[in-house]
């Protein structure tokens, strides 16, 4: 699938930008890149739209800043704000998974105006994640505080063949790609700089910051065999949705649901478009 890399106002980020009509953008997680999306993006194309997914700064081919603040939430929808601007595009559909989602939710709540409908995969609300967080979503998400601790992470990550990371990652099919993209130089430290900037215990400690209800179309798809998240800050999200919301749950599939299952995936957000 062919990429660009493209200057959007001072980074440098690797572009997918494919077919032609009402535009959808797509953002990946961690540890992914577009590649993602791969199963998605054609039938995208297909049924008529055109389909911008990038890799989000810190991964793939686009630019990978050293600074952990470089890698705020904010600084990261700046990106896919500067990004549409960048193409000239007013307005798009946008698809979240993971972090993606949660970049995709802020953009909702303060960028509404360039969204049509907004579709969140795994990730809820942020204020439904804040006020649902149970000890079970806790005891999940461990590995966010294991990769606080700078050098180390990377180190215990990447020993013996990266034997922990491939647990982490419950050694699903596409591991070989996320370490091949993760190998390249600095690579490993940008991708865990996501969370470094972002989340920690001492940010609990912090005022927290009031992100406010989405007024657009929302859909959100959680997968019951995901290893890191829960279901219930995902139904939580409804209250934090002032516009439309619906929710599908897909069994059996992985945190990964858009490669689990493909087809079901790009059935739910291409009906959920033709709604718009």
């Amino acid at each position: 699938m062919k990429s660009e890399v493209i200057d959007v106002k001072g980074i440098r980020l690797n572009v997918i930008d494919a077919g032609s009509g009402p535009v959808v953008l797509l953002i990946h997680g961690f540890p992914d890149t577009s590649a993602v999306w791969r199963y998605q993006i054609p039938a995208m194309v297909k049924a008529g739209y055109r389909v911008v997914a990038p890799d989000v700064r810190g991964f793939g081919k686009s630019d990978k800043p050293a600074q952990t603040q470089d890698y705020e939430l904010t600084v990261l929808v700046g990106d896919m704000i500067n990004l549409l601007d960048t193409l000239g595009i007013e307005k798009a559909h946008v698809v979240g998974h993971d972090m993606g989602a949660v970049i995709a939710w802020v953009m909702g709540c303060f960028y509404p105006q360039r969204i049509g409908r907004l579709a969140v995969l795994s990730v809820g609300h942020p204020m439904a994640n804040r006020e649902k967080r149970s000890i079970e979503q806790r005891e999940k998400a461990w590995y966010m505080l294991f990769f606080q601790f700078r050098d180390t992470a990377e180190a215990l990550l990447k020993r013996d063949d990266w034997k922990l990371f491939r647990e982490i990652l419950r050694n699903h099919s596409e591991v070989e790609n996320w370490i091949s993209d993760l190998s390249r130089p600095g690579a490993l430290t940008a991708a865990l700089n996501w969370y470094r900037a972002n989340m920690g215990p001492e940010r609990e400690l912090a005022k927290p910051v009031l992100i406010p209800a989405v007024k657009l179309p929302t859909l959100g798809i959680w997968s019951s065999g995901d290893a890191y998240l829960t279901e219930k800050p995902m139904l939580a999200s409804e209250a934090f949705v002032a516009g439309e919301w619906q929710y599908q749950r897909i069994d059996g599939a992985s945190h990964w649901l858009q490669l689990d299952e493909p087809d079901r995936v790009n059935k739910i957000l291409l009906d959920f478009f033709a709604q718009g």
